[in-house]
């Protein structure tokens, strides 16, 4: 699934993060606005502005009081090249659809980071020959925006790709120096340990290189885990990972670490509800930690007919809730207090399952459209495929249909 400020030293980079040091991005760049404080940009959700039934950014801010929003995501052309699109597909170059979204949460007060990478599609960093052309390529992105923040999402497959994440990182490092005062999260995955072998090789490259960003995020969810207590147990892991490998004393690990959650059920049927949600913000806050975010905003609702644990969905979160009820977890923790709300509703039964496909065959070709079972679900095929084992992921070819 999936998810850049002045060069500073480790104390310096922990007060700016402490003191939400507001800073403007040199240049006259396109649409550019006055930032907000760091922590909206700490506390920014993903939305995905083309894809996954995006929704009105300005009813988000109306009921819930957010501010920020984190784009996603920014990869290579489909076709191949180094230059930046939205998705693989929409050149940033000519874009106005996103450009609308931007004006829209500006308009009301607002701003946007942006995201490059995620889970799936080809990243700029695997592309692009050095670490200063993939700079060059994000440069366009900053500058067709405007952007005070930006966020590097560096997990599979890229992430297991080293001359890549000397890219990524090394572009991270130029775009800071390049765009005073620019904020910079960089997430990868989560593991119960804190981040698995291809995370710390991240990290170390990023102490090679003498890179600091504002934090380093990690998305403890789709690894076994189960509700916050597994996530909380991640996060201190990761302090110490962070310690062992920057040889930062405890707080300033803290200071530069930061949580990037999945509301609802995950891709691999790992649930996180409003009361996780909750636990972490407080582990969050508590340790002084300079990001919580959440994949996202597209999954911020109620699945409709309610469908709460059947199935993952990139448009709602299978758990019950209201419209927007994760996203004021990412209000609190900038410092603001949301609109108040009516309950959350009472969960709805998912009604049981009226008949299986035929069985999902390893050696059997399917294309768009087909449909089949496994795993007492029902699965519908997105694309042209063959023994890959149905399962729930927003990226993947099964799209779940439910139980069975």
């Amino acid at each position: 699934m999936r998810r850049l400020r002045a060069c500073l030293g480790a104390a310096a980079a922990v007060g700016l993060a402490a003191a939400g040091t507001t800073a403007l991005v040199a240049g006259s760049a396109s649409g550019a606005t006055s930032a907000l404080a760091n922590r909206w940009y700490a506390a920014a959700p993903y939305l995905m502005p083309l894809d996954n039934d995006p929704p009105d950014p300005a009813a988000i801010m109306d009921a819930t009081g957010l501010k920020a929003f984190q784009l996603a995501f920014v990869l290579a052309p489909n076709g191949g090249g180094c230059s930046p699109t939205w998705g693989g597909t929409a050149a940033v170059s000519s874009d106005t659809a996103v450009q609308s979204v931007v004006n829209t949460i500006r308009a009301k007060g607002g701003d946007v980071s942006v995201s490059i990478g995620g889970y799936g599609g080809t990243k700029l960093g695997q592309v692009c020959s050095d670490a200063a052309a993939t700079a060059a390529a994000y440069q366009q992105v900053i500058t067709k925006y405007g952007l005070h923040a930006i966020d590097f999402d560096l997990e599979e497959p890229e992430y297991e790709n080293t001359a890549a994440i000397k890219n990524e990182i090394g572009a991270a490092k130029i775009l800071q120096q390049n765009n005073p005062g620019l904020y910079v999260s960089v997430t990868t995955a989560g593991t119960a340990d804190g981040t698995g072998w291809f995370g710390k090789q991240m990290l170390l490259e990023a102490k090679s290189q003498g890179f600091t960003p504002n934090n380093f995020s990690i998305m403890p969810f789709d690894g076994g885990f189960n509700g916050a207590a597994s996530q909380t147990g991640a996060l201190t892991n990761f302090n110490q990972i962070l310690q062992s490998t920057f040889g930062w004393d405890q707080a300033t690990a803290y200071a530069h670490e930061g949580f990037s959650g999945m509301n609802g059920r995950s891709d691999t049927g790992e649930f996180f509800t409003q009361t996780d949600f909750q636990t972490v913000l407080d582990y969050a806050t508590s340790h002084n930690m300079d990001r919580f975010t959440f994949w996202s905003l597209n999954r911020d609702r109620q699945c409709t007919p309610a469908d709460n644990g059947g199935r993952t969905s990139g448009t709602c979160s299978s758990v019950a809730q209201n419209s927007w009820d994760f996203a004021k977890y990412s209000v609190k923790f900038a410092g603001a207090t949301p609109p108040s709300s009516t309950p959350t509703p009472t969960p709805t039964p998912t009604p049981p399952g009226t008949g299986c496909k035929p069985a999902w065959s390893s050696t059997a070709v399917y294309t768009a459209g087909n449909e089949v079972s496994y795993d007492n679900h029902n699965w519908k095929a997105k694309w042209w495929t063959q023994n890959e084992t149905p399962v729930a992921s927003d990226w993947g070819v099964w799209q779940d249909e439910g139980a069975c």
